[in-house]
């Protein structure tokens, strides 16, 4: 395989010279990347020496990238960056004791959007959501959802399912919190649900059924699929633009460390949730911007909004959110749908304290948002106790001067452009 060699000016040029005589690649040249100190000048490496990556990529067309760098001109940060910038070339980046493959991304027919997280809990199902149901009143659009409690055949969700729909799925074994179900439930267009396990450094699942679901939503020959990740996994799609979604409470050196600068680097366009402290986002602004410059970013907040009404109830909530957010949740459902909040819990993904927590509540109403327990543990305590239970969507709130909705549909219309030509 022809091979692109990293080096640095910290080793001896002979001893890098007899390394890359000694690989079983072809190595077609060679990328200084930083060090002095062994350089005297006019260095002869055996092979074409570059000062800059992409020229060296450019000139060469290798199929991999061989890392004979070291400390001190490449520490972990300035590694994982390099292997990134690897990575969204479509390359293997290979060292003495690692290697990082680009994710396996199908080939897709239709015009296709992807919608990936940094991680869970950072508003990826809401995004998804909000996008489906923007994009939904301008393309024909089908969404195709994969998630660790996925069904293990691909499986079409035609309408928006009822509570007793998610009940009785949950009574026969199946995990009925699965981000398809609430994309189906919450954004109320066509979905189909898939399943993942493990997920790579880069965002590669270990095992999926993606491919058939995606031919299952092929099939019905939409304007448009939305394709949604399961927490830093990525869809194995090929997809025409990517959307990435980060929380602004994940550090800024996590959303653009390790191989999240590559997911930077291959998306579209930034969602960054949870934006409520203007130094955070400032702070994630300029991260982001050290890693990809031109990369859009749209800064949001999330916000319940229950699907049924709750005016006047007494209401216990039931949410993944942490805890410092729950005074924001109480006053946000108080002043915009007349509720009387009783108590907030976050516990939602946690059954014994959940468990314990719904033992002692005196509620009208239960509002819940569909994820982890809210089926198996939240709506059979409704049903048991003979309390009404609502659903909480998160809406998907741009911060003033924020343009969420032109940026989505400049994607999607890149995208059926694509399909076009």
């Amino acid at each position: 395989m022809r091979a692109v060699a990293v080096i640095d000016g910290e080793h001896y040029a002979p001893v890098v010279r007899d390394a890359l005589a000694e690989m079983e690649h072809d190595v077609v040249g060679a990328f200084l990347v930083g060090g002095s100190e062994k350089l005297r000048g006019g260095e002869d490496y055996g092979v074409p020496l570059f000062h800059d990556l992409g020229e060296a990529l450019a000139a060469t067309a290798p199929d991999l990238v061989l890392d004979l760098s070291d400390e001190p001109v490449l520490g972990p940060r300035e590694r994982f960056l390099l292997a990134s910038r690897v990575l969204a070339e479509g390359l293997p980046y290979v060292g003495a004791d690692f290697r990082f493959d680009p994710p396996r991304l199908e080939p897709f027919p239709l015009p296709s959007l992807s919608i990936a997280g940094t991680g869970k809990r950072v508003g990826k199902t809401a995004v998804a959501g909000h996008a489906a149901r923007l994009l939904a009143a301008e393309h024909d659009l089908v969404i195709v959802a994969m998630g660790r409690g996925g069904p293990p055949e691909p499986e079409l969700a035609e309408r928006p399912p009822e509570l007793a729909d998610l009940l009785a799925l949950s009574r026969a074994g199946r995990h009925a919190a699965s981000d398809y179900l609430e994309d189906a439930a919450l954004a109320g267009v066509v979905t189909v649900g898939a399943r993942r396990a493990g997920g790579g450094l880069a965002g590669q699942p270990f095992a999926s059924n993606v491919a058939e679901a995606a031919a299952l939503a092929a099939a019905r020959s939409p304007g448009l699929v939305l394709f949604e990740g399961s927490g830093s996994a990525l869809p194995p799609i090929a997809t025409d633009r990517r959307i990435l979604v980060v929380s602004a409470r994940q550090a800024p050196e996590l959303v653009t460390g390790y191989l999240n600068a590559y997911r930077l680097l291959v998306s579209d366009l930034v969602v960054l949730t949870g934006a409520d402290d203007a130094a955070a986002v400032r702070e994630h602004r300029s991260a982001i911007a050290a890693v990809a410059p031109a990369l859009p970013v749209v800064a949001t907040t999330l916000r319940p909004r229950p699907v049924a009404p709750i005016d006047g109830r007494t209401i216990a909530v039931f949410t993944t959110a942490p805890l410092d957010s729950h005074p924001a949740i109480a006053a946000h459902l108080e002043a915009e749908y007349g509720a009387r909040v009783q108590l907030v819990s976050g516990s939602l993904a946690r059954r014994p304290e959940l468990l314990s927590e719904l033992a002692t509540v005196d509620a009208d109403l239960l509002a819940v948002e569909l994820k982890a327990a809210a089926i198996d543990v939240v709506a059979e305590a409704a049903d048991a106790q003979g309390r009404e239970l609502v659903l909480l969507d998160n809406q998907v709130v741009p911060l003033p001067g924020e343009e969420l909705d032109e940026q989505i549909r400049a994607l999607a219309a890149a995208a059926t452009e694509r399909a076009s030509v």
